[in-house]
């Protein structure tokens, strides 16, 4: 079975977080037990169980030769149909057994305000060992080099960009949803303005002409996304 990989985030309030993302123009696909929306092309289940915490949820048919593996190296805990372990950033991975069930098959494109998905970005204190524990869960090397500072892993359903300590000069809220709207985030900034999205941080950094061409914006379970003009 292909792995299936969801956004996880938690809230305080499910109404509160149902209508942040309906705002985005998320379509829901599942509104409770799991409550799940889509941009099209990213699948986010919002969890108000109080011990949930913000990360990813992976779905397979059976994890038990890893979490053997993983079990020599770190804590691993079972929860109902699963597993739950951290990241060497102490980012959540849920490894659930079995498949997430629901009507819909993902797009091409992505439909939301926040524009064009490009996956999840991790910092990472030690990339390399980073590398390795995303790797023993099934992520394979797509993109960039490590010794640069930067490198993409997919496991087929969602890539992972990891991203060195102290290379980002702007807010980083680990892990973020990442999005690339190839030179053209002036028109979605402005429309998560009009949807009165707030900005935890407009970033001019990279823009010659002091521009705000770059924010990220937070959901209320405190999830983050990067919202880029790359």
């Amino acid at each position: 079975m292909t792995k299936q990989t969801v956004i996880h985030t938690p809230t305080k309030n499910l109404d509160e977080s149902k209508d942040f993302y309906t705002r985005l123009n998320f379509e829901m696909l599942s509104e409770d037990n799991p409550t799940i929306f889509t941009d099209g092309k990213a699948l986010v289940e919002i969890n108000p169980d109080r011990y949930a915490r913000a990360g990813l949820k992976i779905y397979s048919e059976d994890w038990s030769d890893e979490v053997a593996k993983l079990k020599e190296s770190t804590e691993v805990l079972e929860i109902e149909n699963g597993f739950v372990l951290s990241d060497p950033n102490g980012i959540r991975v849920y490894l659930q057994n079995g498949a997430l069930e629901f009507d819909y098959e993902l797009k091409d494109e992505s439909f939301g305000l926040t524009g064009n998905y490009a996956g999840l970005s991790i910092e990472a204190h030690d990339i390399s060992q980073t590398a390795t524990f995303w790797e023993s869960i099934g992520f394979k090397h797509s993109q960039g080099d490590l010794a640069q500072g930067w490198a993409t892993y997919s496991n087929g359903s969602i890539d992972i960009s990891l991203m060195k300590a102290l290379m980002c000069p702007h807010l980083f809220f680990n892990p973020g949803m990442t999005y690339f709207n190839g030179g053209k985030n002036l028109t979605f900034i402005g429309k998560l303005r009009e949807a009165g999205i707030p900005f935890a941080e407009e970033i001019t950094h990279f823009s010659s002409d002091g521009v705000a061409d770059n924010v990220i914006i937070r959901d209320p379970g405190g999830y983050g996304f990067f919202i880029f003009n790359d």
